[in-house]
């Protein structure tokens, strides 16, 4: 009873004199440890970036998401992917505004809901400055209750200026065109069309890889005020459901109405897309599990090679060894004692090798915030650092198993005989 109470004290002493001969012997061949570990790091290095990237863009796009509301809807025309349907001439996949009216008295589940049009890059023109790359956007009063952007100066549309030539600009064309501090009533000249400021928005969150920095101006008029520009502007659609609970109800609502409203018949595919920010947040989880199970084989294949590595130089270790091993047979340790020490020297090694790596790792996160502010919010989680130091024991324990048997099994009178 009395030796399997001490039994814990004896192995964890054991496990203290493994540890310190261990990191006697790898300080006595640092280069060599550290060529040995050098795939360990690598893998831990790019895993653990990897996870961090990925934290860090889903963090950006959950905020975003919380910003624009979680029981948001997405309305496009789409070519749908039938041969016969997916040629179709932009007339028929295209939205016509008729086609969307009545949407709140079909669809009781939908709070409200804004047709949108986009004219791409336009030239607006202030007195003698110009901006050529502006980015006209037709909208109605109720976009600014879907996508909560706030009005920094001035008012939002109403209903009386669905007929008016008035406009609301971001702050960065403000800025570019020397508008007055207050420029509310200014005039800004899109084409041949003069349009009276009624108020300034903040800008638009970036949410584009590589875009941090770059020049981007809006203008929002009035959506019937895009059809003095194109006849056939591109057209979408944003809707609110009246709860994140009926967000499923509400999309089935409003594709039901546009099968009605387009005159698809029963079995046609749609020529339409109607999504929920919430469907969209499980297809980037989606890819972001797939993009990281492709990097975790990636990095199981620059750990397999680090763990033959280790392997091999444990190989090499008791060979160097072999009297010391027979020495310490001789004298009367045991095999398990012997096992322990090699064993526990390449979990070590492998540790030494994760601990490096986290560091490198946490060296390439900061460089991808510094290249890229869309992942700002990059960072290491726990489980991601738990996971490194989990994969590391294993590699060390799988790895080290076998040379750490074959210093146990060594015959004390051949191993003393070694030269």
């Amino acid at each position: 009873m009395k030796a399997l109470l001490l039994a814990p004290i004896f192995f964890l002493r054991l496990v203290y004199q493994s540890t310190y001969l261990a990191l006697g012997q790898i300080w006595a061949n640092k280069m060599r440890s550290v060529l040995t570990t050098l795939g360990i790091i690598i893998g831990v290095a790019s895993v653990t970036a990897v996870i961090a990237a990925l934290a860090g863009l889903k963090a950006t796009v959950l905020s975003q998401v919380e910003q624009f509301g979680s029981n948001t809807i997405i309305i496009q025309p789409h070519w749908p992917d039938t041969k016969s349907r997916s040629r179709a001439s932009w007339h028929l996949i295209r939205f016509k505004p008729e086609q969307l009216e009545d949407l709140l008295e079909h669809c009781p589940s939908v709070a409200r809901y804004t047709r949108t049009t986009q004219m791409g890059s336009r030239t607006v023109r202030h007195g003698e400055l110009s901006v050529t790359n502006a980015h006209i956007n037709g909208t109605e009063p109720a976009w600014h209750e879907i996508q909560k952007r706030e009005i920094v100066l001035g008012r939002k549309f109403s209903v009386l200026d669905e007929t008016r030539p008035v406009c609301i600009i971001d702050v960065e064309l403000q800025k570019k065109l020397r508008l007055d501090r207050d420029c509310i009533g200014q005039s800004v000249r899109i084409g041949s069309h003069t349009f009276r400021i009624i108020g300034v928005i903040e800008r638009e969150p970036d949410m584009g890889f590589g875009g941090g920095g770059r020049e981007y101006f809006e203008v929002f008029i009035p959506f019937k005020a895009t059809f003095k520009f194109e006849r056939t502007p591109w057209m979408w659609a944003l809707a609110e459901s009246t709860t994140t609970e009926v967000l499923d109800e509400a999309v089935a609502e409003v594709t039901f109405f546009l099968r009605r409203t387009r005159h698809i018949k029963p079995g046609e595919p749609d020529t339409f897309r109607v999504e929920s920010l919430k469907s969209a947040i499980q297809t980037f989880n989606e890819v972001a599990l797939v993009v990281t199970l492709v990097a975790g084989g990636i990095v199981g294949i620059s750990l397999l090679v680090g763990g033959v590595g280790i392997m091999n130089i444990m190989l090499v270790s008791i060979s160097e060894r072999t009297r010391e091993i027979g020495l310490r047979k001789a004298v009367g340790a045991r095999r398990s004692a012997i096992l322990t020490q090699f064993l526990v020297e390449a979990v070590i090694l492998c540790l030494i090798g994760g601990l490096v790596g986290i560091g490198v790792g946490k060296l390439l996160t900061l460089a991808i915030t510094s290249i890229n502010p869309v992942l700002e919010k990059t960072y290491i989680p726990g489980w991601a650092i738990a996971l490194s130091f989990g994969f590391s024991a294993v590699v060390g324990v799988t790895f080290g198993m076998f040379p750490a048997i074959k210093a146990a099994r060594l015959d004390p009178i051949e191993a003393l005989r070694h030269e």
